[in-house]
C-alpha cells in the first residue's frame, strides 16, 4: 500500500521505541491482534508486569511505517500496551490515525492514566479521537483480580469510547 496517499514521509520516519511486537495474540482484547508494547512508563505500578517498560531505552527503535507494514501484514485489529502508550504520544497519535485512516482496524489502548486524568489534559485526550477501548487506570496489587477479562486490577476498566 502506498501509504504517501495518507501520511507525510517525515510522519512515516518518526521513531518510536518498542518494547516488543506481539503477533496474533488473543489476551489484549477480544479476538486475534497486533500488541504493540511501547517503552517508557511514569506510572511505575508496584508489581507491574512488564517493569523493564518503564525506561524508554529498553526498547527498539522502529519507524511509523515499519509498524504499519507488520499491521497490515498480519490483518488483525490492534493493541497498545507498554509501558504506556502515551508516553510517547505524539508518535503514537500519528500511528493510531494511520491505523484508523489507512487500515481500518480498531485500537485499544492500555494506560495507566484514568479517563479523567486524560480528558482533563487536552494534550492525552487528541488520542481519544483515535482508539476504540480505553483500558484505563493503573494496576494496583491489593485489587489484583485474575478472573477478569483483559484487565489486572478491579480499578481498571473498559471504556468504548466511540458506540
Amino acid at each position: 500500500m502506498n501509504y504517501l496517499d495518507y501520511i507525510s514521509e517525515q510522519e512515516l520516519n518518526k521513531k518510536v521505541s518498542v518494547l516488543d511486537i506481539i503477533e496474533g495474540t488473543s489476551v489484549d482484547g477480544p479476538g486475534l491482534r497486533t500488541s504493540i508494547y511501547f517503552a517508557g512508563c511514569t506510572h511505575h505500578c508496584a508489581a507491574c508486569h512488564n517493569p523493564q517498560s518503564w525506561d524508554i531505552n529498553n526498547g527498539n527503535s522502529k519507524t511509523i511505517k515499519e509498524l504499519l507494514e507488520i499491521i497490515e501484514y498480519n490483518d488483525f485489529d490492534v493493541t497498545f500496551s507498554g509501558g504506556d502508550p502515551f508516553f510517547q504520544l505524539d508518535a503514537v497519535i500519528i500511528l493510531a490515525r494511520a491505523i484508523k485512516s489507512i487500515l481500518g482496524k480498531t485500537i485499544w489502548c492500555y494506560t495507566g492514566y484514568t479517563i479523567e486524568e486524560i480528558r482533563d489534559n487536552d494534550r492525552l485526550a487528541l488520542l481519544l479521537n483515535w482508539i476504540d477501548v480505553l483500558v484505563d487506570g493503573p494496576f494496583i496489587l491489593e485489587k489484583k483480580d485474575p478472573t477478569l477479562l483483559f484487565r489486572g486490577s478491579s480499578n481498571q476498566s473498559i471504556i468504548h469510547l466511540h458506540e
